[in-house]
């Protein structure tokens, strides 16, 4: 297991790809899968959404480079963060933090006033990384995606305005 210390943040590139879809997943076992019903993991599965996913944004990721490996992602559009994640052998070493660190920064660097994201009510795990990092619940509602009676939460965190150059 590396420290994130000796990680490179990087852009993510075409090498990438069977990677990427490793960390997504990884966490869809240890996260998802076991709160989501069995038609929603299987349809997951069956329709390779991490490949999907890969293949319409995976050039838009930056990543967390352990040797060559990937530890880590993370997806934003504007000021909504689309996703954070860690594989779980690099978990609690700091990955996500300089993920969302370098994310946060180019959201107000790009001149948005605060960051959005989405996590569901299970998930406590990452709504208390998101609460420690600032942020607040601002809404919630049902999460679609999974057909499986989750409840979303949408977090917002006010962001501090970039200096001018």
């Amino acid at each position: 297991m590396s420290e994130a210390g000796q990680m490179t943040i990087r852009r993510a590139g075409p090498q990438d790809g069977p990677g990427l879809r490793a960390v997504l997943y990884d966490t869809f076992e240890s996260t998802w899968r076991p709160n989501v019903s069995e038609a929603a993991a299987a349809a997951f599965i069956l329709e390779d959404r991490p490949a999907a996913y890969v293949s319409a944004r995976g050039h838009l990721f930056w990543v967390a480079d352990s040797a060559g490996e990937v530890a880590g992602l993370v997806d934003w559009d504007g000021d909504f963060v689309n996703a954070l994640h860690v594989a779980s052998p690099h978990a609690r070493q700091g990955v996500g933090r300089r993920l969302m660190d370098l994310a946060e920064a180019e959201i107000a660097r790009a001149g948005f006033a605060s960051a959005r994201l989405e996590t569901d009510t299970f998930n406590l795990r990452s709504q208390a990384f998101y609460a420690a990092r600032g942020y607040r619940e601002a809404a919630r509602y049902p999460d679609e995606a999974w057909n499986s009676g989750l409840t979303t939460l949408l977090l917002v965190k006010p962001l501090p305005e970039e200096p001018a150059r």
